[in-house]
């Protein structure tokens, strides 16, 4: 089949190796914010479609059979205007999301909605700040003078962001050790993060370390068919669901 792979994800190149090796002829598209990206097997294409009409086109235009969604969780915008491409063009769509992060014993974590919702929760837990949500949210903690931020990512941030912002620049995956180590030099009293899901070594230092947790939920998704692994949707396209 030809598939329409929305990727950007470590999920998304292991089911790219997957579906390459099963036969299927398999594109990935990656959005292009990251200028050196990991790249998968199969073919490879950089940067957006031109919105919902765009991506109807492309659909059609490269009789594409499936499309599978394996963005990342927050990529809403992408992931609404797929649903809504598949939607008018016929063409089927999938969704593969890894399953979301349940606290444990020993955490002390607190689920906000937004990014927003987590700059105006932030000033009454902590002041020195882990913040992983991406470069491109950074903004909007510009206005909390009174905290001071250690910003992760993969390339270095552009545009407004936080005064009082200490970038650093690293691809994962990360170890418990490691991340312990960076909470403790830059005495971290407050981890901020999206709900990605997934091993993660800083939930787990923070946890040790007794860091509360400002938590950013998953925005909901459209209707329509979801697995959590990339052997679900290896099976999924194999049956022929609908």
């Amino acid at each position: 089949m030809r598939v329409l792979l929305l990727g950007g994800t470590a999920d998304a190149r292991r089911l790219a190796g997957l579906l390459v090796a099963a036969g299927h002829r398999v594109t990935t598209s990656l959005a292009g914010r990251t200028r050196d990206p990991l790249l998968p097997a199969g073919a490879v294409r950089i940067g957006g479609f031109g919105g919902v009409a765009g991506l109807v086109a492309y659909l059609r235009d490269e009789r594409t059979d499936v499309l599978i969604d394996a963005t990342h969780p927050f990529a809403a915008v992408m992931t609404g205007n797929a649903a809504e491409a598949c939607a008018t063009s016929g063409v089927r769509r999938l969704v593969v999301r890894r399953p979301g992060w349940t606290a444990a014993p020993g955490d002390v974590w607190h689920r906000v909605a937004s990014l927003g919702d987590a700059a105006a929760f932030l000033p009454r837990i902590g002041r020195r700040v882990f913040l992983t949500t991406g470069r491109q949210g950074l903004a909007t903690f510009a206005g909390l003078g009174g905290c001071w931020f250690l910003a992760r990512s993969v390339e270095p941030p552009d545009g407004v962001v936080p005064e009082r912002l200490q970038v650093l620049l690293d691809r994962g995956p990360f170890d418990v050790e490691g991340e312990r180590r960076l909470m403790l030099a830059h005495r971290i009293d407050v981890l901020v993060t999206k709900d990605s899901g997934g091993p993660d070594a800083k939930l787990v230092a923070a946890r040790e370390l007794g860091v509360p947790v400002v938590m950013v939920d998953r925005p909901a998704l459209p209707p329509g068919p979801v697995v959590t692994t990339a052997e679900q949707a290896v099976t999924w396209l194999g049956t022929g669901t609908r």
